[in-house]
């Protein structure tokens, strides 16, 4: 019988999600990723097989978790352009108050390994398409409600408010203050 884990496998995906978000696929070590999780290399290796899986399922957490906190933001009563607004004001309040400025782990991927790595590449796409299908979603429901014009292509607003979305979270990277971010989301509302 093999001796029984001295981690929990959750907790180490966390930490290692955080390695990774903070430094990159391409910087982050595997001394790095031990360190973190607090085991040795033949552990994190036994456990996770390599690098490059251990990263696919921070990467998986990161979607998830970010997908589920953007759906529980659109997905409640009220106003859609009220519920848009306040989805990216929380997205501006969350990279402001990150004191790494990680930025999104999707983003910062995508400007690292795509095309080059067809997993993380359908990884961010499909995550991408999530978040653009959520403001799709709540753009056909402010339609519906006549707050947003009819004649307009959901489809293309959605699209648009995703390539904000991506813009407005590498801009939190490096803003001195909120200023900058709220004229984007105000520009934002006010041209729905």
């Amino acid at each position: 019988m093999g001796r029984p884990k001295q981690f929990d496998p959750d907790v180490a995906v966390e930490r290692a999600m955080d390695v990774f978000w903070r430094k990159g696929y391409a910087a982050t070590t595997p001394q790095d990723l031990v360190d973190e999780i607090g085991i040795g290399k033949g552990s994190l290796y036994h456990a996770f097989g390599s690098k490059q899986a251990l990263f696919e399922r921070a990467l998986t957490r990161y979607r998830d978790a970010q997908a589920a906190w953007l759906t529980e933001l659109l997905d409640h009563p009220g106003p859609a352009k009220d519920r848009l607004r306040g989805a990216l004001e929380a997205l501006v309040a969350l990279d402001l108050g990150d004191p790494d400025r990680r930025g999104c782990m999707a983003v910062n991927t995508a400007a690292e390994s795509a095309p080059s790595d067809l997993w993380t590449t359908d990884t961010v796409r499909g995550m991408f398409a999530r978040t653009e299908g959520a403001f799709r979603a709540t753009v056909e429901e402010g339609q519906r409600a006549g707050e947003i014009d009819a004649g307009r292509d959901a489809a293309a607003v959605a699209s648009w408010l995703l390539a904000t979305v991506i813009g407005m979270r590498v801009l939190a990277k490096t803003a001195q203050d909120a200023s900058q971010l709220t004229r984007v989301v105000d520009a934002a509302v006010a041209a729905l």
